[in-house]
């Protein structure tokens, strides 16, 4: 038995109760191997309803070892699922759809379904970035929110495909806005709200992150030098429950996200959005930031912005994301504003 054959099987030995558990509650969406802290660096193995996603970022996998894989989870799990490998160690990969070392069947590229939580959720193994659809780390926060949210109005920033709104609606929320700049992300979001027909419809706003939050919190739209393209105007506002999961880089005309150096220009807004009483979720996906100082930032913002924390929580992602260091790179705080 190959190494990484044996590395695999370890793994799902570990997840045999937490894997009984996600059934259970009506979860198909789960990590089945976490390379990095599992023994192969650069390969995550994913389940997705029907669909396994293989996707290799350090070295291609050769198609031996991608069958067997496949074929040990096939039996451990009791089930045939749909294979899909990306291979993303190449320069090109989000744009190269050669397939040379696994030709993938039709049906595992068509439009599938996956559930967490009990709700239904748009899969696709294979599109335009090859990112999945729903990023499974974020689990126990969108069961957090889904707990939480009964009568509370909620803020879904940098929303992506909306997995923490549909949570939210699940949950009884009065009112659900979904914000993201990307049409795209939301389009999927959309998509997620007509798996779900029993739940009430969701808002969905796109913008630039600046220039919708600072509306909402009252708060001017810095003038850069060039003029500013178009945003939609928003009156100002407060939620009872934000969500703040921003990307660990990115620039525009209104401003730059970054999460390494300067946290707390995405977080002042949102703590300013957030009601009094209120709860703010705010998430740190960088590695090299630890839980201990993000955490201090997090809290001296806060009380510079005239909102301090009355009490915080931790919240981990599941135990199919180990971390060797209980340090993993998804952070996440709860606030109590």
């Amino acid at each position: 038995m190959s190494s990484l054959n044996q590395a695999l099987r370890a793994a799902l030995d570990h997840r045999q109760d937490l894997l009984a558990e996600l059934h259970q509650q009506g979860t198909d969406c789960y990590r089945l191997f976490h390379g990095s802290q599992e023994g192969a660096a650069g390969l995550t193995i994913d389940r997705y309803g029907p669909q396994l996603l293989v996707q290799s970022f350090h070295q291609s996998l050769e198609r031996d070892a991608l069958l067997q894989l496949h074929e040990t989870i096939s039996q451990h799990l009791g089930l045939h699922s749909l294979l899909v490998y990306n291979d993303r160690s190449k320069g090109n990969s989000r744009i190269d759809r050669d397939d040379p070392v696994y030709r993938v069947e039709d049906a595992a590229l068509e439009d599938l379904v996956g559930h967490e939580w009990g709700l239904n959720y748009r899969v696709r193994g294979r599109h335009a970035g090859q990112d999945p659809l729903l990023f499974l780390d974020l689990r126990n926060a969108r069961g957090w929110v889904k707990q939480h949210s009964a009568g509370k109005s909620v803020l879904n920033l940098f929303a992506y495909t909306c997995g923490v709104g549909l949570s939210a609606a699940a949950g009884g929320a009065s009112e659900v806005c979904n914000l993201d700049f990307a049409e795209g992300n939301l389009a999927v979001g959309r998509e997620n709200g007509q798996l779900n027909p029993q739940l009430p419809k969701m808002q969905f706003i796109q913008s630039d992150y600046f220039a919708a939050i600072r509306q909402l919190a009252g708060l001017p739209i810095i003038q850069r030098r060039h003029k500013l393209p178009s945003y939609p105007r928003l009156e100002q506002r407060q939620y009872d429950l934000v969500l703040l999961d921003p990307p660990a880089w990115a620039k525009s005309a209104f401003g730059t996200v970054d999460l390494l150096r300067d946290y707390q220009s995405l977080l002042k807004p949102a703590l300013l959005t957030t009601a009094e009483n209120g709860v703010l979720i705010c998430c740190n996906n960088l590695a090299k930031v630890t839980m201990d100082d993000w955490r201090e930032q997090v809290l001296r913002c806060a009380e510079k912005a005239g909102r301090p924390v009355r009490d915080w929580q931790v919240l981990s992602p599941g135990s199919d994301f180990p971390s060797l260091d209980q340090q993993p790179p998804l952070k996440t705080l709860i606030l109590q504003l």
